[in-house]
């Protein structure tokens, strides 16, 4: 995978990349690259899918010749699964929220708002769907498996009680609501925070490759209602009336039926969600995703608080009522999670600390770089933790040098595996004897993540406490 996206950036630019970094993904099987050279930055991806390679390949030419904001595809090798595309760089508009001001939050979500119509109506007129994977429309066998997804990955796995039959009536009544309107329009499918980039004071659009015919509620329902954005409801119906103000201008639309619509397609959308966290979260065991059914749950609360779906579906309300009352989802709800930080020193001579949380992950650092105490008659019988060899070793700018760098490459973990709520991330200090240089870097490591209240630290000093 590495190798073949390599050689396909050498095939490109006649020259190997300099550095190679593996970037995020989230919840897909792909995997990024970013790869630089002097003079070049892209993004290689590696996709086992062939049929979902060549739809993004497809649909990133076809909506850039309509002047759209999508990644320039640089280079494809689809037998091996890869392709180069331009670097967007870094800042998604889920990353933006996260700091922005409520003025610039509400700036940029009415541009994408103003965008969108024209993605859905004018620019994608003679759009060909001939590639689209898995299906060229958002059609009922498509609404069939969001509703599947929903009720096997998410209602049975949180143990939410349903009545079979009931559900599946009260399913069948939504799909025709939700197909009483006009599907011919470009859907996105997956438009939300982290598919936005905002690149060069401009907004730019990745992962489409879902993309098919569709309702135009169906993408402003997922940008709006985006669960870790967790928009204000304020916001949300601000920003429902710009959209309706702006495709106005390119086709004729009924408000009020177009609000009842939009509200069935957010329904929908969170079901669909709701699957994914479930499948992912429980099925899969990736817990980070679990983190999202509160605010998922929270948005369920108020529609059914406003009686924003115009239907009666008397199961689907029970269930959406077990859901926000269910003892298992106020768990998840309840934020008690800790990442345990394994930090140890040793003695290279003795060989390395034997990881006990069957986790595998983590730092070993080398500290026989760094000055020793112990040659010196005076700290042979002290430890690191003695004032005078403290003293002996802050006066060396390569100790401090050396500290700082293992402490941001830990820091930076620390952030992923709180992220991804992992358990266990181990730290291990080694030294020549285990006493000195890797006691002091352990100890000063643990003091100044102590106060992280989403750690919990355990430090032992192996040679020490013999």
């Amino acid at each position: 995978m590495e190798r073949a996206i390599k050689e396909l950036f050498y095939q490109t630019y006649g020259v190997q990349p300099n550095e190679m970094e593996a970037l995020s993904a989230h919840g897909s099987a792909r995997k990024y690259f970013r790869l630089k050279s002097a003079t070049n930055s892209v993004i290689g991806a590696y996709n086992a899918d062939e049929k979902e390679n060549i739809v993004f390949v497809d649909y990133a030419k076809q909506l850039a010749d309509r002047g759209l904001n999508v990644p320039k595809i640089i280079a494809v090798d689809l037998q091996r699964g890869v392709y180069l595309q331009e670097d967007l760089g870094d800042m998604t508009l889920f990353q933006f929220i996260k700091t922005a001001s409520e003025d610039d939050v509400r700036s940029v979500y009415t541009k994408i708002v103003k965008l969108l119509p024209r993605w859905q109506v004018e620019a994608t007129k003679g759009f060909d769907y001939t590639n689209a994977y898995p299906r060229k429309k958002f059609d009922s066998q498509s609404i069939q498996w969001d509703l599947n997804y929903f009720k096997y990955y998410f209602l049975k796995l949180a143990e939410i009680p349903f009545e079979e039959e009931a559900l599946e009536e009260d399913f069948a009544v939504l799909k025709d609501y939700l197909l009483d309107c006009d599907c011919e329009y470009f859907l996105y499918r997956d438009f939300q925070s982290r598919n936005i980039m905002l690149h060069k004071n401009d907004i730019y659009f990745i992962d489409f490759q879902g993309a098919r015919q569709g309702a135009l509620q169906y993408d402003l329902a997922s940008l709006l209602y985006d669960a870790k954005a967790n928009l204000s409801q304020s916001l949300r119906e601000e920003l429902l009336e710009v959209y309706i103000e702006e495709l106005s201008k390119y086709i004729s639309v009924d408000r009020d039926e177009f609000i009842n619509h939009f509200y069935a397609y957010v329904y929908i959308r969170i079901m669909q969600a709701m699957g994914s966290y479930g499948y992912r979260g429980y099925f899969q065991g990736k817990t980070h995703f679990l983190q999202s059914i509160p605010y998922a749950l929270d948005n369920i609360a108020f529609l059914q608080k406003e009686k924003r779906l115009k239907l009666d579906l008397p199961c689907l309300n029970f269930v959406f009522s077990s859901m926000i009352e269910s003892e298992k989802l106020k768990n998840v709800s309840n934020d008690n999670y800790r990442l345990t930080l394994n930090i140890k020193s040793f003695s290279f001579k003795k060989g390395y600390p034997h990881d006990t949380s069957g986790n595998g992950g983590g730092f070993v650092f080398d500290c026989r770089c760094l000055p020793n105490p112990g040659r010196y008659e005076q700290y042979k019988q002290m430890t690191g933790m003695d004032k005078e060899v403290i003293d002996y070793l802050e006066q060396e700018k390569e100790v401090e040098t050396f500290f700082n760098n293992a402490k941001s490459m830990v820091l930076q973990s620390v952030e992923k595996y709180k992220e991804r709520k992992f358990s266990n991330l181990s730290v291990y200090f080694g030294c020549t004897g285990g006493r000195h240089r890797s006691v002091y870097m352990a100890q000063r490591l643990a003091k100044e993540l102590e106060k992280d209240a989403k750690l919990n630290i355990i430090i032992q000093h192996i040679e020490q406490n013999k």
